[in-house]
């Protein structure tokens, strides 16, 4: 299983980080090592002192595929959810202003969080995140730069999708710090997917 995830999918979101927004889909990578286990604490990493959320839509693969067309795609979707693509942002910044790659910003032990999965089904999807009981990001597929069937193309001309990988479809804006005791809860259609506390 591989998580696939894309930046700069909202033009908010990237004006919001002062980022060009992309011609391209922006993809990046994390390991298997990077999911939260079900039920497990989410620990504040001791190596940052700027965490970041990041509220997603995250796409399942429920069957195989490689150099797939749009049309095609999202026939190899079979569940979605919100999930937080967390991020130390003090450490990209640093790996940014020296042109090296993010992996130790983004793609650390349980960096990814995934909700509960739902059916996929077709149609535009609403989503939030709540930090402390107050609406923080508010996302909706309409305003996304690539759509699921493009991006889903996109990817499989460079990575062969496999059943279970997950694809972490950009954030929108309203990202923020976290810290200690923060409370984050995600919602997909106004049903809550996830609760997740910040421990220390």
């Amino acid at each position: 299983m591989k998580i696939i995830c894309v930046g700069r999918n909202y033009a908010a979101h990237a004006r919001e980080l002062g980022n060009e927004v992309p011609e391209d889909p922006v993809i990046f990578m994390k390991p298997a090592s990077a999911l939260l286990p079900e039920g497990a604490d989410f620990r504040y990493p001791a190596f940052t002192r700027d965490l970041h959320y990041e509220a997603e839509l995250v796409l399942r693969i429920g069957r195989p595929g490689s150099h797939l067309t749009a049309t095609e795609a999202l026939n190899h979707v079979d569940a979605i959810t919100v999930g937080i693509d967390f991020t130390a942002r003090d450490v990209q910044a640093a790996l940014k202003t020296k042109g090296l790659p993010w992996e130790k910003a983004k793609a650390w032990d349980q960096a990814a969080v995934i909700g509960k999965w739902q059916p996929m089904r077709t149609g535009d999807f609403h989503f939030s995140m709540n930090k402390n009981g107050e609406m923080v990001q508010q996302g909706d597929t309409t305003h996304m730069i690539f759509s699921f069937d493009v991006l889903l193309a996109h990817i499989s001309e460079y990575f062969s999708l496999e059943q279970g990988d997950v694809v972490f479809t950009g954030t929108p804006a309203g990202v923020g710090p976290c810290v200690p005791g923060d409370v984050l809860e995600g919602f997909f259609e106004n049903q809550s997917v996830f609760i997740l506390k910040i421990h220390a």
